[in-house]
């Protein structure tokens, strides 16, 4: 009889530095949501903490989405006071 070996891990762990985890896109998210929401809900407090979170994102954590979450943020924020305007 003879043994098959094939390259399965052996659950040791390698002893070099800890491997941090890939920052997420969660404040890019955020940010999106709340640009989203201030359509239609208080524009003038969550279109700018929007700005603010998808700025965050894209100079400290430097993640992929912060740059369309920034654009939907400010969108969001402008187009909440135009219809707020309008409805006025």
């Amino acid at each position: 009889m003879t043994a098959q070996y094939d390259n399965q891990p052996t659950g040791q762990q390698s002893h070099g530095a800890p491997h941090s985890a890939p920052a997420g896109n969660v404040l890019s998210i955020i940010a999106m949501v709340l640009g989203a929401l201030a359509i239609l809900i208080l524009p003038i407090v969550l279109g700018p903490i929007g700005l603010v979170l998808g700025i965050i994102a894209k100079t400290v954590r430097h993640e992929r989405l912060a740059v369309p979450a920034i654009v939907v943020a400010a969108v969001g924020m402008i187009a909440g006071f135009v219809l707020g305007a309008l409805l006025a």
